[in-house]
């Protein structure tokens, strides 16, 4: 068998795009090692230029990728996206936060950021970016990342070959241990997610029983904790519900009066903020909070009955300038 240095000077190229994808996909994996590694051997065969090409030709497929899944499938491919990784459900949110905070620009800083980078891809196709603008931020993301990791890894490339030689030296024991302490910490993850699910899965309210509550005249408060950009892309909601971001609901000043049953909704995959939000509020005092199973696509599939949303939101954000009319 082949030394594995011989191995990646050789396919080097290769193993670099298919594992820079593959991350910037989704793939719960490390990719700054891969890349430092592939600038300390770009001094050696491998190509400096052609490393960073293979790298930033990698993450805009990526990107393309989940790109046209969200103009396809909408807001619905966060959900996949999230069954995909085992990081919380929430990246959802602070994905679509950051994308109205700062437009297609955010897929450049995305690129940095583990697991966000598929979740803002796929919510610029879902909200409607101009594939143009898409690419050239793509395009340039893929380049500072690729381009920084890989240019580092080729300027030290001396100091990465000796602690590649030390760990050689160190066999497979040192294997062994990397691996067992990725195992624990995806165990650890998986867990979390499990216990959340379950909490979650105890909760929730479905969507008959809501209306059959507000029929029988119930003092039932109803929460749209969606985001602005969620709002904005669709103005509708369940009828007589109140919007409320979850930032105003992280305080001890709650604006919900207590006394109760007080159900909260989101767009987020499998109710996360809502969850969230109503754990928040029990911890707090609150003894009838509820998150709505399904969500606001649950109560109109059943027919019941939504209306335009009121709620004071910011400004216009910097993505409806980029939408396609």
């Amino acid at each position: 068998m082949p030394p594995i240095d011989d191995l990646l000077r050789q396919y080097g190229v290769v193993i670099l795009f298919v594992w820079a994808f593959l991350v910037q996909a989704g793939m719960p994996a490390p990719a700054v090692p891969v890349l430092l590694g592939a600038g300390a051997l770009s001094g050696s065969g491998l190509g400096l230029a052609g490393a960073i090409g293979a790298g930033m030709a990698a993450t805009v497929g990526a990107d393309i990728l989940w790109y046209w899944l969200g103009r396809v499938h909408g807001a619905r491919v966060l959900g996949v996206l999230t069954r995909l990784s085992l990081k919380a459900d929430s990246l959802a949110r602070l994905a679509k936060q950051r994308f109205a905070a700062h437009g297609a620009r955010y897929l450049i800083l995305a690129k940095f950021l583990p697991g966000v980078n598929p979740l803002v891809s796929g919510v610029a196709g879902a909200f409607r970016t101009r594939p143009r603008q898409f690419l050239f931020y793509s395009a340039t993301g893929a380049l500072a990342w690729a381009g920084a990791w890989i240019t580092l890894g080729y300027l030290f490339a001396g100091l990465i070959e000796a602690i590649l030689a030390a760990a050689s030296r160190a066999g497979t024991p040192l294997i062994i241990a990397i691996v067992g302490v990725l195992v624990l910490v995806a165990a650890a993850r998986y867990v979390r997610r499990h216990l959340f699910m379950r909490q979650l899965l105890r909760a929730r309210i479905d969507v008959f029983e809501l209306k059959q509550r507000l029929d029988r005249g119930e003092n039932v408060l109803i929460v749209d904790l969606r985001t602005a950009l969620d709002i904005q892309a669709a103005p509708l909601g369940i009828a007589g519900a109140r919007w409320i971001p979850p930032e105003k609901l992280d305080g001890k000043r709650q604006p919900i009066p207590p006394g109760k049953l007080v159900v909260f909704y989101c767009a987020e995959p499998r109710e996360a903020t809502s969850a969230r939000i109503a754990g928040l509020l029990s911890r707090n005092g609150y003894r009838n909070v509820r998150p709505l199973s399904g969500g606001l696509e649950a109560w109109r599939h059943a027919g019941f009955p939504v209306e335009p949303i009121r709620a004071d939101l910011p400004g216009p954000e910097a993505p409806l300038k980029d939408r396609v009319q």
